[in-house]
């Protein structure tokens, strides 16, 4: 695998290469259902609160830098918790839970802002029970109520405050940080105002992730000006830490200058 841009194509290739996922996508994005929480996600987030996108857009971006980020894991030996302990039988359903849970991680959001990670796990509930038999026809139905607790944690566990205690919720986590490029900034910021959050969003060019040269994956974060550091500092660091898979990951930040010159910063290992 190689370098890849954290944007909402990349989900497509990581659907096409698997036949399970291959039939999740098309039911999540079809779905009138979870097609108007994600959107009344967005009217309470940016309408209401003038913050950030959290609709469909960034549910695609998050699931494709989701899934590239555990198919690097994948080829180091990382083995999925679900399958570590019993929980699904090999690695696909793995996937899927990764798929599931970081497609619907917002859409607590349509209820509230306020804890809408908890929220998002309780909604997910009905939903995970209508199309998961679809998704899974024929499944016995205690795996289908195995997956389903697992897509919940993984919601759950996208909180800023919420340690993750599985590898799936630890790659939703961090995959949830890197949807920041071109002002979209995980921090909520009052658009039209502009302060530290502002400034650092825009600040952020593009966001790649990529085979690491001393950690599986590596993060690479093209920034136009410092400020782009307080995107990393208060959204991408502590949800890397948060998780279980801060070992595997390195994040290289470049500064990139007006004339075009980009300039490699330290790597952080967090």
């Amino acid at each position: 695998m190689g370098l890849v841009v954290v944007d909402a194509r990349l989900i497509e290739s990581h659907v096409k290469s698997n036949y399970l996922l291959d039939r999740a996508w098309p039911i999540l994005t079809s779905d009138v259902e979870i097609q108007e929480l994600l959107r009344m996600s967005n009217v309470n987030a940016v309408v209401r609160l003038l913050y950030n996108d959290h609709g469909p857009v960034h549910a695609a971006i998050v699931s494709g830098a989701s899934l590239e980020i555990m198919e690097l894991l994948l080829e180091h030996g990382v083995v999925p918790s679900s399958v570590a302990h019993g929980v699904v039988k090999d690695y696909d359903y793995a996937r899927l839970i990764v798929l599931l849970g970081a497609y619907l991680h917002d859409v607590g959001n349509s209820v509230h802002r306020h804890m809408h990670e908890a929220m998002g796990a309780l909604v997910s509930y009905h939903l995970l029970s209508r199309i998961l038999p679809e998704i899974l026809p024929g499944e016995d139905e205690r795996v289908i109520y195995r997956v389903r607790s697992e897509v919940m944690n993984v919601i759950h566990s996208t909180s800023m405050d919420v340690p993750a205690l599985t590898i799936e919720a630890s790659i939703v986590k961090v995959a949830d940080g890197t949807d920041m490029a071109e002002g979209r900034a995980r921090i909520p910021y009052n658009k039209g105002k502009m302060d530290m959050h502002a400034l650092s969003a825009i600040s952020i060019r593009r966001v790649e992730i990529e085979p690491g040269s001393v950690r599986p994956v590596r993060i690479k974060i093209t920034m136009n000006s410092y400020a782009g550091f307080f995107q990393l500092e208060q959204v991408l660091l502590p949800k890397v830490r948060l998780s279980k898979i801060g070992d595997f990951i390195e994040i290289a930040p470049l500064i990139a200058s007006s004339d075009g010159e980009v300039k490699a910063l330290q790597p952080i290992y967090p």
